[in-house]
């Protein structure tokens, strides 16, 4: 099976965080005898074909270096509502995705080595660029009346919540997503919320990978070996991620001898830690900025407990990659991370916005070494049964069979 993703984020160069979990849902599918390619946007410095982990990787340059800044920083939509530069980019980034899709298919075809699949990732915007595109007849495999390949799509949190607060992107959303044959969404709240939208249009949950070689718990963790201690904070630093929450939970009495570290970078770094000042909780904070993956793992597998605060995450990688660390998550009852965070498995939940119920669920484990031993080791054993690489690209080459299935039958059927 041939397969096709088009993104605006995956990483740049190996080891980048950028949308890692896409690089390694293509890894585990090529590990499982699937061809995957991927086209994404430019970014200064980036070459215009590169592979990683053996995933060809086609950088599609869409506007000048001081413009191309919209992919890989989780800023998108920031960028384009403020700035009439990044409007015009976007527009570039559509149109430059569209041209490359269709020369990729089409050459492939005529190559006679067509893609079975094109899966785009999140409706905006790489399922937008490829509106329309496909259905118009590039040939495909059976020759040009078997239409073009099968279109899946998954949505993974900011693109939904694109559509929840801006009411004209509804009916776009809805139209990009008739479009596909198979959409997916990473949690069930994603696919509920996207459902909700998207009024009658069948919704799958499918879940992304974390990479399981580079998350693992210490097998002498909680023992005599690594020393689990304080509490840890991996994300962007804006309202969404509920950092803000986190710094008021730090001056609980509960937690008054606890550490944090913050691992991210984000627009309101200045003003929280203004907020840490004044809440007179700067002392015990450890500020690292953005970190690569490989240096996460130390902070994942010497954390007591992990907080996320986040409210309506798409899904919450973060809290997988933790516990596959053995560290236990305390997160808010928000959004996917129910999905990941699970009372039966070591997790706890607490309502978003409660200040003293997630200061008093961090004390537990963060004051607690056996506890938070426990609670770890209970929370690994589920992500590594759900959300290992091969367990997700297995799931994912059975969409792909069903998207082939029923593009197959629908193309068959009589006008």
């Amino acid at each position: 099976m041939r397969v096709l993703f088009v993104t605006h984020n995956v990483p740049r160069v190996a080891n980048d965080a950028a949308g890692s979990f896409i690089l390694r849902l293509a890894v585990a599918l090529q590990g499982a005898g699937a061809r995957v390619e991927i086209i994404a946007p430019g970014a200064p410095g980036l070459g215009a074909i590169g592979t990683i982990e053996g995933v060809p990787i086609h950088r599609i340059r869409y506007a000048n270096d001081a413009a191309m800044t919209l992919a890989y920083t989780g800023t998108m939509v920031e960028q384009v509502r403020r700035s009439w530069r990044a409007r015009f980019a976007l527009l570039g980034m559509l149109r430059t995705l569209r041209r490359a899709v269709r020369a990729q298919v089409a050459n492939a075809a005529q190559a006679g080595d067509p893609f079975d699949v094109v899966h785009a990732h999140w409706w905006f915007p790489a399922g937008l660029a490829l509106w329309s595109l496909l259905p118009k007849g590039l040939p495909a495999r059976g020759g040009p009346t078997n239409g073009a390949p099968a279109r899946v799509l998954t949505m993974h949190g900011s693109d939904v919540r694109l559509a929840q607060q801006i009411f004209p992107a509804r009916a776009l959303m809805r139209s990009v997503l008739d479009d596909f044959v198979i959409c997916t969404a990473v949690s069930t709240w994603l696919a509920t919320n996207a459902q909700r939208i998207a009024k009658g249009r069948a919704i799958r949950v499918a879940p992304m990978p974390v990479d399981t070689r580079h998350f693992w718990i210490p097998v002498d963790a909680g023992i005599a070996g690594v020393a689990r201690r304080d509490v840890l904070f991996v994300g962007r630093l804006n309202a969404q991620k509920g950092i803000s929450d986190l710094l008021a939970a730090m001056a609980h009495p509960a937690l008054h001898s606890a550490a944090l570290d913050i691992v991210g970078d984000g627009p309101d770094r200045d003003a929280l830690q203004a907020q840490a000042d004044a809440l007179g909780v700067a002392s015990r904070l450890r500020w690292h900025g953005a970190l690569p993956q490989p240096d996460l793992l130390p902070l994942y597998q010497r954390a007591a407990v992990v907080a996320m605060p986040s409210r309506e995450e798409g899904l919450g990688l973060v809290a997988v990659e933790a516990q596959l660390c053995g560290a236990p998550v305390v997160a808010y009852d928000s959004g996917g991370l129910p999905d990941v965070v699970q009372v039966d498995a070591g997790g706890t939940l607490v309502p978003a916005g409660d200040i003293d119920a997630l200061a008093n669920a961090l004390a537990i484990p963060a004051h607690d070494a056996r506890e938070s031993s426990r609670r770890g080791r209970l929370a690994h054993e589920r992500m590594r049964h759900r959300f290992s690489p091969e367990a997700v690209a297995a799931q994912y080459l059975g969409i792909y069979h069903a998207a082939l299935d029923a593009d197959d039958g629908r193309q068959r059927m009589p006008a």
